[in-house]
């Protein structure tokens, strides 16, 4: 390979030829979102999240950053944010992993196999451990509200904007959790 913006150009081609679903942002490949679909055999089968993805220009040498945009019940997966903690993409990535071995491996295994002892989101973690038949709940609830296909429609951002926009027009009063990102309006 001679060049990082060649090897960049094929990983993101090699994704887009999948199965996955790219959606390039400001037409270009660097910033992009993929469509996701929960492991089978897992409590997350069924749910479609909106991952997105930005390539350092250091790719492959460097690993790129991986976010959740809809709301996940996952210890290691801030609720908030959609950061992802997983030591293979932020502290052990090798120029030898691509893009597809996040979407075909990586994330299905974090999502198989969560680590409660090290979670990013900490209630999670502790409900795994304390009470495993809740957390499954939890997790299976996340996934009905804001991992539906009809629902990824919109970013946590965009989710967040218009929850501000709610609260300035109607005099200020603050959202339950329930209306929290990822959920779509009805």
């Amino acid at each position: 390979m001679s060049s990082p913006s060649k090897r960049r150009d094929m990983d993101v081609m090699k994704l887009m030829m999948s199965d996955y679903t790219v959606e390039p942002i400001n037409d270009g490949i660097n910033e992009f979102n993929v469509k996701f679909h929960g492991p089978k055999r897992s409590l997350y089968e069924g749910g479609v999240w909106k991952i997105h993805v930005e390539l350092p220009d250091a790719y492959p040498y460097k690993s790129p950053s991986v976010g959740f945009l809809n709301k996940i019940y996952h210890p290691n997966v801030d609720e908030m944010s959609g950061s992802v903690c997983l030591d293979v993409i932020n502290q052990s990535w090798n120029p030898m992993f691509d893009l597809f071995n996040i979407f075909e491996d990586f994330l299905p295994q974090l999502l198989l196999y969560p680590n409660p002892s090290d979670p990013l989101n900490s209630d999670a973690g502790s409900l795994m451990i304390k009470d495993k038949k809740l957390y499954e709940e939890k997790v299976k609830e996340y996934c009905e509200r804001y991992a539906k296909k009809e629902n990824i429609s919109k970013t946590i951002s965009e989710e967040r904007n218009d929850i501000s926009h709610e609260d300035i027009s109607d005099g200020g009063s603050t959202p339950s959790d329930d209306n929290v990102a990822g959920e779509a309006d009805s």
